[in-house]
């Protein structure tokens, strides 16, 4: 039996109270559609402004009523330290996914990515300190490794942030360690790899690749590539972050701050990701069988490689991924094949 099952197994048993912030989000939903399935409580935050009502109709016509119930969501921003207070009101453990995503939306406007994922990180935080929280664990990003060649990438050795979204996350890193520091606050980071899965949001500018190809491939509109298509990134189906969230909230450390790598230890390169993909969806649309990408210059701020050691995650968390690339590409097919 995994870390993970033996987990799932305790948790029914003794169900516990948990925040989710971006609760609306895809992460946030899908974290929220696990604990409801084990039977926890669950209080959840957002102010919609990535966030979806959509994601949170999906998760409640997927649980029982009866889990469906043990859902309390609050409309606040985590930038508002009341709402943050409101939220942590006797909770046991934090799961924040609350953020602006994007390396492009943070070049464009890089005040309010500031806002929203340190500033409102802050108030979390303070929130978490003040509510006494037995562990807060949040949503890095492997942006934080910036301009280090090396692979794979190691939680003890970064590089220089080569964005504003960059610099954001590592911010929290360092908030996190003083928070555990100054107030001991129990506070993990997990540094995610291009996550993907259902309910992420294909519309808009700052659209995650994955979703923003499906939609595309289903309606027939060209697919574009930045670059040669041989950059290459360790892409993590979600239901893998979700196991290593409720495991890092809840495993035995020796250190109250940690960060850990949340990946396969894989790479995939962009050409290989779209062929995978037109094949999985060639069946419903037989125009892609001749399909082919648009190829784009290099996007600034993106790197050329990405590939994750989560040795630690295993060792400590007794982090499991359950999902190749390849299963978690055909469970996200198969919703978005319905929900469009």
């Amino acid at each position: 039996m995994t870390a993970y099952e033996t987990l799932k197994q305790c948790l029914r048993k003794e169900p516990k109270k948990w925040l989710i912030t971006g609760v609306a989000g895809f992460i946030g939903s899908n974290l929220l559609e696990e604990l409801l399935k084990l039977d926890q409580l669950v209080i959840g935050l957002d102010n919609f402004a990535t966030g979806k009502k959509e994601n949170l109709e999906d998760v409640k016509q997927t649980v029982p009523s009866k889990q469906w119930a043990r859902f309390k969501f609050i409309e606040g921003d985590i930038c508002h330290p009341n709402d943050c207070h409101l939220a942590c009101n006797g909770v046991d453990y934090v799961l924040h996914q609350a953020a602006l995503g994007s390396v492009p939306r943070s070049l464009e406007d890089p005040l309010r990515t500031h806002a929203s994922n340190v500033d409102g990180f802050l108030s979390l935080l303070m929130a978490a300190r003040d509510a006494k929280v037995k562990r807060c664990v949040y949503a890095s990003s492997s942006s934080v490794y910036g301009d280090d060649p090396d692979l794979p990438k190691v939680e003890s050795k970064i590089g220089r942030p080569l964005s504003p979204y960059a610099a954001t996350k590592l911010m929290d890193e360092i908030y996190a360690d003083v928070f555990h520091r100054c107030y001991q606050l129990p506070v993990i980071g997990l540094r995610y790899f291009n996550v993907f899965g259902p309910r992420q949001d294909p519309e808009g500018a700052y659209a995650a690749v994955m979703p923003k190809w499906i939609i595309a491939m289903l309606e027939n509109r060209p697919a574009s590539i930045f670059g040669d298509g041989l950059t290459s990134r360790d892409f993590c189906y979600v239901a893998n972050v979700v196991q290593a969230n409720l495991l890092a909230a809840t495993a035995p450390l020796g250190k109250p701050h940690e960060v850990f790598n949340v990946a396969l230890n894989d790479r995939t390169t962009l050409n290989e990701l779209f062929e995978l993909m037109r094949i999985g969806l060639v069946d419903k649309c037989p125009w892609l069988k001749t399909y082919k990408p648009k190829y784009e210059p290099f996007r600034k701020g993106d790197i050329a490689h990405s590939q994750a050691d989560i040795s630690k995650a295993v060792m400590l968390l007794g982090y499991s991924p359950e999902y190749t690339i390849k299963q978690g590409l055909l469970s996200t097919l198969d919703w978005y094949k319905k929900n469009h």
